[in-house]
């Protein structure tokens, strides 16, 4: 599974956010508590769910 298909299932504000704010990869999302990832604007309570099936999906 690839990050762009993660950034693809979210909102595009979300999808922003998570570039803006440097995050290009699974392991760097990982290391993100619930609190910093929902710091990052555009991001909500939807995307952060998709984020949490992701990264479950991944094993992280």
């Amino acid at each position: 599974m690839k990050f762009e298909e993660l950034l693809a299932g979210l909102s595009n504000p979300a999808g922003r956010g998570l570039e803006q704010a440097g995050i290009a990869d699974f392991d760097k999302l990982a290391s993100l508590s619930k609190k910093q990832l929902l710091a990052i604007h555009g991001m909500g309570p939807k995307a952060l769910s998709v984020i949490s099936e992701f990264l479950e999906q991944m094993g992280l």
